[in-house]
């Protein structure tokens, strides 16, 4: 694997002085080129034309090929390419493919980098942990490409070292908050069974699900309910493809008396939701807005990965580009948040949810970070924590 990435050192040089002769910003694209949607968050870069501009040349990767991984997954390769495709809405004839590696793993990650690169990328975005260990590598390969990376940092797989060289812009989001909104909504809507099922315990997901317990708590508190009144189950499914044992888990957890079940589980989170169609239950869905992949759908737990996304390629383009560094999207920031426009709630209203981010982002309420279930202590919720 040394030898095949030092040749593609050797390649990357000379594709760099090739690309650098050529400047060829015409190549073709096969990712579609439907305007995209509004952003669901306040993009702070400016807008394209403030400087002199770079061509920019996308390519979006996913982790695995299909079916583990899709480009239209509802979910978080989905809310990347809304970002890439809000940048080509701004900027015609704006290059932007989609690329898949032929198996999940760093080296075949790393060769579908390079292959991007060959067909002139100078922008690569890498959605979730999954890239932490192949870029650590593939930043100094490639050093004139532009990384962001979304969910994680470049990390050493031996070492555990995290470097982010200035090519890289390592983009991680509050999903504490985001869970905490999710699971008080829950709450106060009116649920008191409730779930979570998580595709993997990475930080991102954990921190959505302990957001959630926490969440779950303070309404429990505010509404003055009885210990034990509101319980959840809290699990992880074991990865994030939709799959019928997945289904039969969430179908399970319905059958037993649970009322909504918080799927922070990728495309999983589709058979989370057939589930809760078959039996009239309720689903939250994440990441981006999932109103539309069911009925069962009262809110999702969203992080900015539109607006990112858009903000990194808008800093290219411009050439502001400020990276080595790791960007965090939170309350603050309108980088997170719960869908409200289209949520189907009775009961919790805007003003509700006003309400309680105002004092997220005051301060007056915090969301622990914790990675350790031992540290979300509940006093009037009951988990089930299942390992």
């Amino acid at each position: 694997m040394k030898l095949k990435h030092l040749l593609l050192m050797m390649v990357a040089a000379f594709l760099f002085v090739v690309l650098t002769a050529c400047g060829d910003s015409n190549a073709p694209g096969t990712a579609t080129t439907e305007p995209a949607a509004e952003a669901t968050t306040e993009a702070p870069a400016d807008e394209p034309g403030d400087a002199e501009q770079v061509d920019v040349n996308i390519a979006l990767i996913s982790h695995s090929p299909a079916p583990a991984s899709t480009l239209n997954d509802g979910s978080f390769n989905q809310g990347a390419q809304d970002g890439i495709l809000r940048f080509a809405a701004a900027n015609p004839g704006t290059v932007h493919n989609f690329l898949q590696p032929h198996e999940a793993s760093d080296e075949a990650r790393i060769d579908v980098i390079a292959d991007a690169v060959a067909q002139g990328a100078n922008v690569i975005v890498l959605p979730g942990f999954h890239f932490q260990t192949s870029l650590y590598e593939a930043q100094d390969i490639f050093p004139d490409v532009h990384f962001v990376l979304l969910d994680a940092s470049p990390r050493n797989p031996d070492t555990e070292e995290v470097r982010v060289a200035a090519n890289v812009a390592a983009i991680h989001y509050a999903e504490e908050q985001s869970g905490f909104l999710a699971g008080y909504a829950a709450v106060l809507e009116g649920y008191r069974s409730l779930g979570f099922l998580g595709g993997l315990p990475v930080p991102a997901v954990v921190r959505f699900g302990h957001g959630f317990v926490q969440g779950a708590e303070f309404a429990a508190s505010e509404l003055g309910l009885a210990e034990g009144e509101v319980t959840i189950h809290f699990e992880y499914l074991g990865g994030f493809g939709p799959d019928p044992a997945r289904q039969a888990t969430a179908g399970a957890l319905y059958a037993s008396g649970v009322e909504v079940i918080f799927a922070a589980a990728g495309g999983a989170g589709n058979s989370v939701m057939a589930a809760a169609e078959a039996a009239g239950a309720s689903v939250i869905g994440v990441d981006v807005d999932q109103y539309h992949e069911s009925d069962s759908v009262i809110t999702s737990a969203l992080k900015g990965l539109e607006v990112s996304v858009y903000d990194m390629l808008v800093s290219v383009a411009n050439g502001t580009w400020n990276g080595g560094r790791e960007l965090r999207f939170d309350a603050s920031n309108n980088g997170i948040s719960i869908a409200m426009e289209t949520a189907r709630f009775e009961n919790f209203a805007q003003s509700d949810f006003d309400a309680v981010f105002a004092r997220i982002v005051s301060g007056e309420i915090t969301v622990d970070q914790s990675m350790d279930s031992a540290d979300i202590v509940t006093t009037l919720v009951t988990v089930t924590f299942v390992e």
